[in-house]
């Protein structure tokens, strides 16, 4: 490439160990939640470990003498575009005019009109199968426990809650794993952007939820400290103060109840229905996204 023997190359790294950096989490035992298509727990941690029940293990990343746990979920940010692209603006001979520009922000206003637990409907994410804690691709979504009276409303709110229930179906597995209770998580990814999410996430995991500042940018923020560490210009201790938080959420009581009952009754449609999924897909595994 004509190249001088003096310039320096910095390994890259890809997308999760990235993500974590840029959004600050570079402690030992410091959480990072990446809410994008879809979503990843990361923690560094000081050793190499695998939880093959869970599907979930440490693996070398982008800081010294350190492992980054990661456990994914497979479809978090994706059951949003499932609703915008299947749902309410399909391409079909049904369908009208495509999405407007600013489809998100309406989702969200439209979501904040539900109240927490939607009327008692619950959204199972599985729409690609699961990952993480359950390794099992012949699992699929459902909207469960509708009625005549379940508004849109409620059905767009319920895709963030059950995104939210998934979440934390996880953070318990992680938490073990870690051996300690995982108080404040960092949120990076496009999912971040939502208040509404950052909240939802605080009331259902009951933990403190700290906004990222430009959470899409958090991939490509890591990368460039990657890179900056790499030439020496920056230590890795610099990374949390340079990686700022927009904004803290705290757990509502008054939600949590609600969503204490709701997430144990997600789990319990995991145990009823996981054979009845594993019948009807055993002939139809996922196709590619």
């Amino acid at each position: 490439m004509g190249l001088g023997r003096n310039v320096q190359v910095v390994a890259g790294s890809f997308d999760l160990p990235a993500a974590s950096l840029g959004a600050g989490a570079v402690n030992d035992y410091a959480a990072h939640l990446s809410l994008a298509t879809s979503s990843f727990f990361t923690v560094h941690v000081p050793f190499k470990r695998t939880d093959v029940s869970h599907a979930m293990a440490s693996m070398p990343c982008a800081l010294p003498d350190r492992y980054l746990l990661m456990a994914a979920q497979e479809i978090a940010g994706g059951c949003l575009t499932f609703l915008r692209d299947q749902l309410l603006y399909p391409d079909d001979s049904l369908g009208g005019a495509g999405a407007p520009e600013d489809f998100f922000t309406r989702l969200n206003r439209l979501a904040e009109s539900a109240s927490p637990g939607c009327g008692g409907v619950i959204f199972l994410p599985w729409l690609y199968g699961e990952r993480a804690p359950v390794d099992d691709p012949l699992l699929r979504g459902m909207f469960f426990n509708l009625s005549m009276g379940t508004t849109r409303a409620d059905l767009v709110r319920s895709v963030f809650e059950g995104v939210a229930f998934n979440t934390r179906w996880i953070l318990d597995p992680v938490e073990r794993f870690c051996g300690r209770r995982l108080d404040d998580i960092r949120l990076a990814g496009g999912g971040a952007d939502s208040d509404l999410w950052c909240q939802i996430l605080a009331d259902v995991l009951g933990r403190t939820i700290l906004q990222t500042e430009r959470p899409a940018h958090a991939t490509a923020r890591g990368a460039a400290f990657i890179a900056w560490i790499g030439l020496g210009r920056m230590r890795p201790s610099d990374v949390s103060r340079l990686s700022r938080v927009r904004r803290t959420y705290t757990p509502e009581p008054s939600s949590r109840k609600v969503y204490e009952r709701a997430y144990a009754a997600f789990l319990e449609l995991h145990r009823r229905t996981r054979g009845i999924f594993h019948k009807m897909n055993a002939a139809h595994p996922p196709s590619p996204v």
